[in-house]
């Protein structure tokens, strides 16, 4: 392997975006629906507390570094880099799911990530004050009600733009596929 490959924006680029599809994928399918059906509810909380900034934040900061290692054609004249992921022949391929990986990483992170823990933390609050946590049976009293129904509002937009970022994360995997499957061709 020659050392110009190390200087290459292209191996971070396919690097970035595994370790983005990868994650997206195991944690949205498997090590989440997994540690809920396994863990007592405060316990899989917990974990999900600590894991939701780190997971974010990969959704948002990976889909820069795809922004900026963008591997352009000079065959068509696309220049690698934003520059050229901004031109014009590369925005619904590339542009597109990339800018969708990032502003939906993005919200969560900043937006619903914030709001969701303030309603957890809210929710733990009104469970000393009515002697009774959120996920025993009810009845519970109007005010856990209304929290868990915040709760369940804010899940589930993050899961609609999480959802958001792994169909985007495949659809650009096609993209970046077509580049391959054309390169081989013509060799």
């Amino acid at each position: 392997m020659a050392a110009s490959t190390f200087l290459s924006p292209a191996p971070y680029h396919i690097l970035s975006y595994g370790t983005l599809l990868g994650t997206s994928f195991f944690h949205s399918f498997i090590n989440g629906p997994v540690m809920f059906k396994t863990v007592e509810r405060p316990v899989f909380s917990a974990v999900q507390t600590k894991l939701f900034p780190i997971y974010f934040g990969l959704q948002t900061i990976l889909p820069a570094i795809l922004a900026l290692t963008f591997p352009g054609n000079t065959l068509i004249g696309v220049s690698s880099g934003l520059s050229g992921l901004l031109d014009a022949s590369s925005r619904w391929h590339s542009l597109a799911p990339i800018a969708t990986m990032f502003v939906t990483g993005l919200v969560n992170l900043l937006v619903l990530l914030p709001a969701t823990s303030k309603t957890m933390k809210d929710r733990r609050g009104q469970a000393k004050r009515d002697g009774k946590e959120w996920y025993e049976p009810g009845p519970h009293s109007e005010e856990m009600r209304a929290l868990s129904k915040k709760f369940g509002m804010l899940h589930g937009i993050s899961s609609l733009l999480n959802l958001a970022t792994f169909i985007s994360a495949v659809t650009y995997g096609f993209t970046l596929g077509s580049r391959l499957q054309y390169i081989v061709d013509k060799v």
